[in-house]
């Protein structure tokens, strides 16, 4: 058994597939996944096909986070609907197997993107590519939640007031400075709280570019990866989380959008992305869009505070990354302040 976050105990997981995962015949090579700061992910080679496994980092978690057997119920329950997922192929909750519960699915080939200017591509991909985004956003936000099973898979009442309660929870927990922009960006959010429209859906929680993979040739998307943060909620976080992303600095850090000259890449604006993603969902215009980017501005500073933290704590899948990021909660609370004033 295992408690690193960069390795696995490779004679366990062998051991353990050749008795619960059928048609599983090693020998067995790993390497980690270095993208993502949540729940460690390795790609499984053997000699006739590949899978993915996805861990819970070991050590002592906030309450709720990195539920990976909610992330493994989540993407069953989507196979056969029109939102791409991997095949999921089986759930070990047993922490004694490598230290930590995790499950297995498919590795899914393909291309993924770490930001949307989309380096190398042409205009009519990458609109091709945003286009897609938007398709599949539409069709998870149309999903039957009680026909395929997830009835019961968020709690009832207004998504952003529970939202709002549990990040600002889980931001005091790992808070290791104090933030005026977040503590600010805290009681306007509460301030400024919509009333609950009726619009209940299933919510990915991190619906961004980098978490899908699309056809090596073409523009089609093969998967939606990382539902760590899905439940049933508010369609509009998931949209606004996207319009968010775009908000930040183009590169490897920010991998947004701003001062980028979209027409001139064949990307559309926020706007037209929002429009087109209403039409599939037929719906009308959105108020007060602000307050939902604000509240993603929210939840990000947030998520990557708990990254810091557990850079701090010795728990982050990728520690340098994480110390990193850990330093941008200041902007993402300034950020999401300044769209509440500007609205």
């Amino acid at each position: 058994m295992t408690t690193d976050t960069q390795t696995l105990d490779l004679g366990a997981v062998a051991s353990y597939l050749s008795q619960h995962l059928d048609g599983f015949e090693g020998p067995l090579e790993a390497t980690k996944f270095q993208g993502g700061q949540s729940n460690p992910t390795f790609l499984l080679k053997t000699p006739a096909r590949s899978y993915v496994l996805r861990r819970k980092p070991p050590g002592v978690l906030l309450k709720s986070a990195h539920a990976v057997d909610r992330e493994f119920r989540v993407q069953s329950a989507l196979a056969g609907t029109d939102v791409p997922v991997a095949r999921m192929h089986l759930l070990c909750e047993d922490d004694d197997v490598i230290g930590s519960a995790f499950y297995i699915m498919d590795h899914v080939a393909g291309r993924n993107f770490n930001d949307p200017t989309m380096d190398g591509c042409s205009n009519a991909e990458r609109g091709g590519v945003i286009d897609e985004m938007n398709r599949v956003l539409a069709a998870l936000h149309n999903v039957d939640v009680d026909g395929v099973g997830l009835g019961d898979y968020g709690p009832p009442g207004n998504y952003f007031e529970r939202q709002l309660a549990r990040w600002t929870k889980q931001y005091r927990a790992s808070e290791t400075e104090a933030v005026p922009a977040m503590d600010r960006l805290i009681d306007m959010l509460a301030e400024r709280m919509p009333r609950d429209d009726g619009q209940r859906t299933l919510v990915h929680g991190d619906y961004r570019i980098d978490n899908m993979i699309f056809a090596a040739e073409g523009t089609n998307c093969l998967a939606v990866l990382d539902w760590e943060l899905s439940t049933t909620g508010h369609p509009f976080a998931d949209l606004a989380s996207v319009i968010m992303q775009w908000q930040l600095p183009p590169g490897s850090d920010g991998r947004g959008l701003a001062g980028v000259d979209r027409a001139g890449l064949g990307l559309p604006s926020d706007q037209a992305f929002v429009d087109l993603y209403c039409e599939r969902r037929g719906i009308g215009p959105i108020d007060d869009f602000e307050f939902y980017l604000a509240f993603c501005f929210f939840r990000m500073g947030a998520i990557i505070q708990g990254v810091l933290k557990r850079a701090l704590d010795g728990n982050a899948s990728n520690p340098k990354r994480a110390r990193q990021l850990g330093s941008y909660v200041p902007l993402f609370g300034g950020m999401g302040v300044a769209q509440l004033e500007k609205g």
